[in-house]
Order: structure tokens, then sequence, then C-alpha cells
């Protein structure tokens, strides 16, 4: 005769013990009470974090039977030994541990003023060291053409530079047109301040506000959302609310990746 379980249930409809599976960083499982399908990217002591396609996070028990892999049940357990994770610079890129600095290429950025490049090295510094990439700031662009002409770019010294507020038939579009070297880059983000790049989200605010033309822009700022009217305070505020890439807009990311690309590719260091 079978023997029951202290819980009275028959052995033949107790369920079997499920295979045991190391929750490794990307392996891809469904929590089957909420459908909820995704990769592993970290495992704790008693929880697993899952990510979706979409990005989602959820947190799960590391339960018996808790999983389904490739349709089949079953239970995650903690690696034995958690393999490195790779971990990612301010601005997404794989991190080197323990890269030097490169020296210095004779190629340069330059951005508009103190703010945007120290917006800049915060997101982009680590990967602008490994390649051996110096931002300056120039105090505004007025003079661009002329401060080409003295870099002198050339195929082993190409430049870059950031314009803020670049918009077509707009003044700072006029110049950067002017710049026709080959081997000098002007590009810029559509925003009237390198402030505005900083998405509103990331500091607590439904969004910048309009300021009247003719009122000084960062001033304005600060008396619409009730910030003292300290323009060098506010932005240090607002730069340690930045932590990574993910609190600035596509079209700042896009355009500093590009000025990288060109200063660097093909260029000797």
């Amino acid at each position: 005769m079978r023997a029951y379980s202290p819980d009275l249930t028959p052995p033949w409809k107790k369920p079997r013990p499920a295979p045991e599976v190391p929750a490794d960083p990307g392996l891809v499982v469904e929590e089957p009470r909420t459908g909820f399908c995704g990769a592993v990217i970290r495992c704790e002591a008693g929880t697993v974090t899952l990510e979706d396609r979409f990005g989602k996070h959820r947190v799960f028990p590391l339960e018996p039977r808790g999983f389904l892999l490739e349709g089949r049940v079953v239970t995650l357990v903690r690696p034995a030994q958690a393999p490195a994770r790779a971990t990612r610079t301010a601005s997404g890129s794989v991190a080197v541990p323990g890269a030097r600095a490169r020296v210095a290429r004779a190629g340069r950025i330059y951005v508009e003023g103190r703010h945007d490049a120290e917006l800049v090295e915060k997101v982009w510094g680590d990967d602008l060291r490994i390649e051996g990439v110096v931002v300056e700031y120039l105090e505004g662009v007025d003079d661009l053409p002329s401060i080409v002409a003295s870099f002198s770019p050339g195929p082993d010294a190409r430049l870059g530079v950031l314009v803020d507020h670049l918009v077509p038939g707009t003044k700072e579009w006029r110049i950067a047109q002017s710049v026709t070297s080959e081997h000098a880059l002007v590009v810029g983000h559509p925003y009237i301040d390198i402030w505005e790049a900083v998405k509103p989200a990331s500091l607590g605010i439904e969004g910048w506000p309009r300021i009247p033309h003719g009122q000084d822009w960062k001033t304005g700022v600060c008396r619409a959302l009730g910030w003292p009217e300290n323009t060098g305070a506010a932005w240090q505020g607002i730069l340690s609310r930045v932590r990574s890439y993910k609190d600035l807009e596509p079209e700042l990311l896009g355009r500093v990746e590009e000025l990288i690309d060109f200063v660097t590719v093909g260029c000797a260091a």
C-alpha cells in the first residue's frame, strides 16, 4: 500500500521535482503566474530580476518550480559563482576596467560653454579619456570661422564643434554653414541652452518653461520653476541629477557620438 504524505496528498499526485537551472545573466525565462517573460539581469539571495523586451524590470522570488524555460517547468537557483557582469560607462559604452587614458590626440571637440563641457565630461568622460579626445569650450560661436581657421584642422587633427540652438535660419545656423573645412564637423542640438538637453523627468519637472524673447533664458527658467535665481547653483543641481545617457535627450546624444566618431575614426593617435 502506498503511503500518503503528511499533508494527505497521494504520492502519485505530488509534483515531480523540477530541474534546477542557474539564473545566469541573459537566461530568458517566463514567470507563469503573471506571464512575464524576460532575461535575467540580476540574481540575489532569494530573488531574481527579469527584464522584458521593452526594458521593464520585475523582481520574482526564487521558488521551486517557479519558472518556465522553453516551455518546461524549472527551478531557478542562484549561480554557484555569479559571472562578472559587464559594467558600462555613463554613456552606455562597455567599460574597460583598468584602462589608462590615451595620450591626447591632436584633434579636439569644441563646445560653446562651460556647462556644455561639464555635461559632456560627466556622460562621455570615460570614453573620451580612452580615445584621447580633449573637450574645450569657446564661450560662444560668434567667432567660429576664425577659431576653426586658427586651429587648422587636417587629416590627423580633426575638429568637431557642438553648437547650441542649431536650427535652420538662426544666427548659429549661418555661422555653422560658413565652416567649410572637410576636416571640421559642426553639428548641434535644437535647444536654446544645454540645460534643455536634460530630460525634464530626470529633474522632477513636467517640462522646460517657455521664456519670452528678450529675457535671459537661464534666469527666466529659474524664475518660472521657482528656483533661486542663481544660475550657477541651478546648473549644479541639474548636473547632479544626470547619471547617464538615459537622462539626456536623443537630439544631444546622437550629435556627441557623431563628433567623437568624426574626431577619432581614421586619425592617428
